[in-house]
């Protein structure tokens, strides 16, 4: 505290000592000081004065700016009240030097070089380092005027100042009021200064110890986002002599969480509208924190629109105005909700959008199965795949849609019932196959790219939303094919011949073999039955053997019809493969391609040609003998 002079008339603090001291001359002694005579003069007692070290001048008339004017009078030291004295003591007690564990006030006189003058109350004033009032980057703290606290630190300067610290008076003053804190169980604000073993290092003036289980009263998987924050703590335990300290937030927030909590809960029904912050985000949804208490807002409830995730819509920390939609009190659950605060899009929506309109929307998420569009806020309709083109073949929405684009569509189907809009891209254009029949004929020849290959065939898109299949079988006259692969190639460019139309269910049958002459055909008509042809065994089967007797064409012949056949199996096979021969031909069937051999027929039919060529070799030489002989008379 800063005092105008070292010394105070009497008269302008306790006026009532005119009636007291009726004499005019008081001769008493007590402590450092001797009342000597009206007017009043005081001066210290010179043993006073050596312990203050004020020097042995004595305090004359011309320290007080102003007298009392009393009537002279004697007065006896004996006639003094003890209670007024007292009070005399207590007006004139500060010019005693304050002790060096006593924390004081005192105003700055002024800054010079590195030391602030500070007047304290003392006949001489005080001077402390400037580097007590300097922050971190070295700037100072105070200025002429500025009322700070004090301690004396030791003697007297050179100068005659004395030696005070502010550093000291700041220390012992913040530990008693961590003492209070502690006993009166305050909330006090800290500083966390970094993560150390166990929890994390709180500057609450002083460096003090917050275990990890008091950081918040849920578990916390990570500190380090507390470290530079100011954090509201209470302090658990306290060693002044040892400089210990450990400090909660844990029963810091707890209480606040507490008294929040019975607040809230008065105000939580059904339909009640509340504020709240955003708590912590989740792929179902955010928690909210109401006060106290936390209520979950479901990821549907955030927008009438589609949100895939909170994230979208929400941040973290920031302020929410919600509809409490459940309220359970035993378990002190809470639903929330957004979209209830707005009025419901879907209302009056068959009104507006009707079936086979056309509407422009923004596509705003594309998913495997479609496209969702925006047609009003918070109304969205679905284009599937299968309605974005006429061709059956697109792999991807991604294909033809992007997020963000904005696309004409035609309203398919409106359920209200499910909240659904079907929609269509396709059908902004004519379907290809309602005119399919009238632009192509069974039997004439396209040319399409091949889109896809599968073991039964390849589909070959002959123009856009018109694909049709070649079926392995129609891939060669000659060859076996087992998959297409061994003929096209995805992508390329192939001509084929439409062997049939069906455009009520979307198919188109194509050939590849039929632009070639059929091997089959050709060999039915340049052969009969019982003609001899030359073929190779290809192949053996348990009842017989396949012989191929053209490019493509084969026939069968049967074990039964080869010479010598037995029909036990422990005799080996009468045909080998590769075996190259004669066949009599015994059987045709021209629909289902089947041709029958014989080697036996064979056989006969030699044996048969070798008695006629005997008969007519034998019928030859008859007529020469006859020609020879002489004829009879």
């Amino acid at each position: 505290m800063t005092h105008a002079s070292s010394t105070v008339p009497i008269g302008a603090n306790r006026p009532e000592w005119a009636a007291i001291l009726p004499q005019s001359r008081l001769t008493t002694r007590s402590g450092n000081f001797i009342v000597d005579r009206f007017p009043f003069r005081i001066r210290p007692h010179s043993r006073g004065r050596e312990r203050a070290g004020l020097g042995a001048k004595a305090v004359t008339d011309s320290d007080f700016p102003g007298k009392l004017d009393l009537p002279a009078t004697n007065v006896n030291a004996e006639s003094v009240d003890a209670e007024d004295y007292q009070h005399f003591l207590e007006d004139y007690s500060h010019l005693a030097p304050p002790s060096r564990h006593e924390v004081i006030e005192g105003r700055v006189i002024k800054i010079k070089g590195a030391d602030v003058y500070i007047d304290f109350g003392s006949k001489s004033d005080g001077v402390i380092p400037l580097s007590q009032f300097q922050d971190f980057s070295g700037n100072s703290t105070v200025k002429p005027g500025d009322i700070v606290e004090v301690m004396v630190e030791g003697g007297y300067t050179a100068e005659g100042y004395v030696q005070l610290s502010h550093e000291k008076a700041s220390r012992l003053k913040i530990w008693d009021n961590l003492e209070r804190a502690l006993t009166e169980q305050l909330t006090i604000s800290g500083r966390v200064l970094g993560r150390v073993k166990g929890g994390l290092s709180v500057d609450i003036g002083v460096r003090a110890f917050m275990p990890g289980s008091q950081v918040d009263p849920r578990p916390v998987r990570n500190v380090d986002q507390f470290i530079g924050q100011d954090i509201p703590v209470k302090i658990v335990k306290l060693n002044r002599k040892r400089g210990n300290a450990v400090v909660s937030r844990k029963l810091a927030v707890q209480e606040e969480v507490d008294s929040r909590k019975t607040i809230t809960l008065g105000m939580i029904h059904e339909g009640a509208i509340l504020t709240g912050t955003v708590k912590n985000l989740t792929e179902y949804g955010a928690f909210i924190d109401l006060g106290g208490i936390d209520g979950l807002l479901h990821v549907t409830d955030v927008s009438w629109g589609r949100v895939a995730h909170p994230s979208e819509v929400l941040e973290t920390g920031a302020e929410v105005t919600v509809q409490v939609l459940k309220y359970d009190p035993a378990k002190e659950r809470v639903s929330l909700g957004i979209k209830q605060l707005t009025p419901d899009p879907w209302e009056g929506v068959a009104e507006r959008i009707a079936v086979g309109s056309r509407l422009v929307g923004r596509v705003v998420t594309v998913t495997d199965y479609g496209a969702f569009v925006e047609l009003e806020p918070g109304i969205e309709g679905l284009i599937h795949i299968s309605e974005m083109t006429w061709s059956r073949r697109m792999r991807h929405p991604s294909r033809v849609v992007k997020p963000g684009d904005q696309v004409e569509s035609v309203v398919l189907e409106v359920n209200l019932h499910d909240r659904r809009i079907s929609l269509g891209l396709k059908q902004l254009e004519a379907n290809p196959w309602t005119t399919v029949e009238s632009r192509y004929s069974v039997g004439s020849v396209v040319e399409g790219r091949v889109r896809n290959m599968t073991e039964f065939g390849a589909f070959i898109e002959i123009e856009e939303g018109i694909d049709g299949l070649v079926h392995v079988s129609d891939l060669s006259w000659t060859r076996r094919i087992r998959h297409p692969s061994e003929i096209l190639r995805k992508g390329s460019t192939v001509q084929a011949v439409i062997l049939a139309i069906d455009a009520a269910h979307k198919r188109l049958s194509l050939g590849v073999k039929q632009l070639q002459p059929d091997a089959w055909e050709t060999w039915f008509q340049s052969h009969n039955v019982n003609d001899t042809v030359r073929g190779k065994v290809l192949r053996l089967a348990g009842f017989g053997g396949f012989v191929e007797l053209a490019e493509g064409v084969e026939g069968l012949c049967h074990f039964s019809e080869v010479p010598g056949w037995t029909g036990r199996k422990s005799d080996p096979p009468p045909l080998t493969p590769g075996q190259e021969m004669d066949f009599k031909v015994i059987r045709m069937n021209e629909q289902e391609r089947k041709i029958g051999l014989s080697l036996k027929a064979m056989a006969d039919s030699e044996e048969s040609q070798r008695l006629e060529d005997y008969r007519r070799r034998g019928a030859a030489a008859s007529s020469g003998l006859e020609e020879l002989l002489p004829r009879r008379q």
